[in-house]
């Protein structure tokens, strides 16, 4: 079973995700009691790492992944992209779909997880995965569908909060050693790939919404070359 990725009309009220869920229900679950539970997790404003790292790229076909609740995907559609956002929640995407349409842009939206989406190969200019909550597996299967996105000559963008891949498990459940974090990407690079930027960085924070504590980035770059 696979998503079809559908163009989206800025004027539509039908969710473009209604043909059904694909991936873990579990993780699905998950996501969607933590959005339920806020009328608003995240602060509105697109990532400061994206916005910087975007500035000099020439407007193409981007992939954002784990959309949340659409502020860069309504950035980057803003800035002429061409915008196919992935979010596991759909609550997070019913969020998402309103404010492109208050923003009057058009996106692509697929309801699934990053492994299981079955995206076009290759075909993305640039690959966002801001701060994501990749589950890792024992055949790396979030961290291939990343690079397997990047079409030839295409950016990977992937930027996660600094630290907390040595934190130690806690009540919540929290267990790094569960998630993809950008050093086990950047271990997947050959030559095939130039690594940018691989590196820790102060964040530009956003003042509100879940996250604005964390303080330094973790950015990963990497060019696609063929």
């Amino acid at each position: 079973m696979t998503n079809d990725i559908a163009a989206a009309s800025p004027t539509s009220d039908v969710p473009l995700f209604a043909d059904g869920y694909v991936g873990d229900p579990e993780v699905q679950a998950e996501w969607d009691r933590r959005y339920a539970d806020q009328e608003t997790l995240w602060s509105g404003q697109p990532n400061g790492a994206l916005v910087a790292e975007v500035a000099g790229l020439t407007p193409g076909r981007v992939l954002d992944v784990g959309c949340g609740e659409g502020a860069d995907a309504v950035w980057l559609a803003r800035a002429g992209w061409d915008v196919t956002a992935l979010e596991v929640s759909g609550v997070a995407l019913q969020r998402a779909v309103g404010h492109a349409k208050n923003a009057g842009v058009a996106i692509r939206w697929v309801h699934a997880g990053l492994a299981e989406a079955a995206l076009p190969p290759a075909s993305f200019d640039l690959v966002s995965a801001q701060y994501p909550a990749l589950l890792r597996t024992s055949d790396a299967a979030a961290e291939h569908a990343l690079l397997a996105a990047v079409a030839p000559g295409g950016v990977l963008l992937l930027v996660h909060h600094a630290g907390m891949d040595t934190h130690q498990v806690h009540d919540g459940g929290f267990d790094p050693a569960d998630y993809v974090w950008p050093s086990m990407v950047a271990e997947l690079l050959d030559g095939d790939w130039d690594l940018e930027i691989d590196g820790q960085r102060p964040r530009i924070a956003p003042g509100s919404g879940a996250g604005a504590h964390h303080v330094d980035d973790l950015v990963l770059r990497a060019r696609r070359l063929r």
